[in-house]
């Protein structure tokens, strides 16, 4: 049974239990081929000679490159082998090839194996003979005379669509068969050669890292290992799923270095969070789709978008190496090597595909002459260093002056904050609306990973315990009321656990907020309390994040005054089934649409009291 994995050793005799005596997959010695039985159910499968021996006979074939299979006949060995490879797992990267010298045995085989697996014949089981061919791309296992398998290696001597092939009836010594001895075996050998091997059954102490590209598909795809991991056939090791991202609490996330119980291997579903911050013992696979989630800052359009994207070559390498730290390991790339090969180089730096407002007003803090002559060792594009100098402009952080640009006082101040200059002006509007204890808080559950937990498989309890949370101004202040009722209990950890919030994360904020709030008191800036007045908190972050904007159009979609780039509301918004007329978002997120996350209901009044020059201009840009 050359099976894709290594290709020939030596092949070796299996020793079944008297009285059926085993090997591999070729008939007894001068045995006759007996005339199939009617369809036998589960329980005559189960009496067949061969069904005592089938855990050790899985066991010897995961292990081993060809065998040779001896047993009595009617002892099972064509009709079940076959089933107990599929069942197993083994050879299920390709087809099963079964090949008989006769057609009327190929066909008459095929029609008992199908009833036996309660399958339509030509779906997962089927047959080719000459000038019949009952398969279809459903078929996993398939009889065929030797003479069919001998026309297909002409065509392809690798026998590249077949994983494991059984030549039985060996003993008769056809002319084919004596042929396809030598075809398989070149090939096999071949095989291993060109390293175009899957593998047979990896031990359940070799764990497997799949990279995917956020906790949608992560969660979804949890699910679905979990659902086939209930389903595993006896001899296959165990699986043990977890997912891994920034957001999952922090002893969820702590699983994943733990070893799995004996007779289990984990599976880890991760985002590029394990790519190069952790190393996880016992990573023997690693399967690699290619894709990541990243920021990309158009500036010509204004738009900072978190979207997936191909990754580089380097970030590639980065994942093969997190397989077999400890010794050698498989990477699973889940793209072409042609494709591989138009991936970038190397990752784009950071500066030249985000916003830099950020970066700008740190370069005019530090009091360097020319910012936009500045030597960076990646250099960004001079449209985005201009786009970042007019959003600070925007925001009143800067003076221009013929060709110099200087930090205006409330520039300087913002500088004082470690946070996007957006989030800076925020603070600093609040006194003006009495509302900085809200907003230091809504700053800083904004500037954590989420705090808020949402387990797929209990939606309706994650709904059913956030209503008593959720308002209808939008997520700013659905947040601002998670954290108040996680302060009124002290942070109590069964509090969070029983509302799905992130503990840890929901610490972060704790943290984060004295911080902010220190450098508020060092700059002397009144702290007030707006209490139960949601609307001074709104008018404050309108007041800041203006350009973050979008109306509601008369055909029900929403486009961004900026750039009239269509946005929808993201799924997990607290506003996703309403529709307010003008709201501000935090971010984009590009999937299959453009979607706004975090979000605040606001009034277009305050939006244009905010910055009224920037809105006129948008205005006479819309009807032009």
């Amino acid at each position: 049974m050359p099976q894709a994995g290594q290709l020939l050793r030596p092949a070796k005799r299996l020793k079944l239990a008297p009285p059926p005596r085993r090997a591999m997959l070729l008939a007894p010695p001068g045995a006759k081929r007996q005339p199939p039985a009617p369809a036998a159910g589960e329980s005559q499968r189960r009496s067949l000679p061969i069904f005592q021996a089938r855990g050790s006979l899985l066991s010897q074939l995961r292990s081993l490159d060809s065998a040779v299979l001896i047993g009595e006949t009617g002892s099972g060995k064509t009709t079940q082998i076959p089933q107990y490879l599929y069942e197993a797992g083994i050879g299920c990267q390709g087809i099963i090839a079964v090949t008989q010298p006769r057609r009327v045995a190929a066909i008459s085989l095929a029609t008992r194996v199908s009833d036996e697996k309660k399958t339509e014949l030509g779906k997962l089981v089927g047959y080719t003979v000459r000038f019949e061919d009952l398969t279809s791309n459903e078929t996993r296992i398939k009889f065929l005379t030797d003479g069919m398998l001998l026309r297909e290696a002409i065509g392809d001597p690798l026998l590249r669509k077949y994983s494991v092939v059984i030549l039985d009836e060996a003993h008769e010594r056809t002319i084919h068969t004596d042929v396809l001895f030598g075809v398989v075996k070149a090939a096999l050998r071949k095989r291993k050669e060109l390293g175009k091997l899957p593998l047979r059954e990896a031990p359940s102490s070799q764990d497997i890292l799949v990279f995917l590209t956020g906790q949608e598909e992560i969660e979804a795809m949890t699910k679905t290992c979990r659902d086939i991991a209930k389903h595993l056939s006896d001899g296959c090791p165990q699986m043990v799923v977890m997912p891994l991202y920034a957001s999952l609490p922090y002893s969820q996330q702590l699983r994943v270095f733990q070893a799995a119980p004996l007779g289990y291997r984990k599976v880890i579903l991760s985002t590029n969070v394990a790519e190069t911050s952790i190393t996880i013992a016992g990573i023997k696979y690693v399967v690699d789709t290619g894709m990541v989630k990243a920021k990309k800052y158009s500036p010509e359009s204004g738009l900072e978008v978190l979207a997936v994207q191909r990754v580089s070559k380097a970030q590639a390498w980065q994942r093969t190496g997190r397989a077999g730290r400890e010794d050698s390991g498989i990477c699973y790339r889940l793209y072409t090597e042609d494709e591989f090969e138009k991936f970038d180089k190397m990752t784009i730096p950071e500066i030249q595909r985000c916003n830099l407002a950020s970066v700008m007003l740190q370069l005019l803090a530090l009091r360097i002459p020319n910012v936009l002559t500045f030597d960076f060792m990646s250099k960004p594009s001079p449209d985005a260093v201009q786009a970042a100098i007019e959003q600070l402009d925007l925001l009143g952080a800067v003076d221009r002056k013929e060709d110099q640009l200087t930090l205006t006082p409330l520039g300087r101040k913002m500088a004082a904050f470690p946070l996007e200059p957006k989030f800076s002006k925020t603070i600093l509007l609040s006194p003006k609306f009495h509302c900085t204890e809200e907003i230091l808080t809504i700053v800083s559950l904004l500037s954590v990973d989420s705090i808020l937990y949402n387990p797929p498989s209990r939606r309706d309890e994650v709904q059913s315990v956030r209503k008593k949370f959720i308002s209808s101004e939008g997520d700013h202040v659905t947040l601002l009321n998670v954290y108040r009722a996680f302060k009124n209990v002290s942070g109590n950890k069964e509090w969070c656990k029983e509302n799905f919030v992130n503990n840890r994360n929901m610490m972060l904020v704790s943290d984060v907020r004295a911080q902010l709030r220190d450098i508020c008191l060092k700059l002397s800036l009144p702290i007030e309390s707006s209490r139960s007045d949601t609307g001074n908190i709104r008018r404050c972050l309108a007041h800041s994040l203006f350009m973050n904007t979008a109306e509601l159009q008369p055909d029900g979609t929403y486009t961004t005054v900026d750039s009239h780039q269509p946005v929808a509301i993201h799924p997990s918004s607290v506003l996703f089934h309403c529709k307010p007329a003008c709201v501000i978002y935090n971010e984009l997120l590009h999937t299959n649409k453009c979607y706004m996350r975090d979000l605040c209901v606001v009034d277009a009044d305050w939006l244009h009291d905010a910055a009224p020059d920037y809105f006129r201009r948008k205005l006479r840009a819309a009807k032009n």
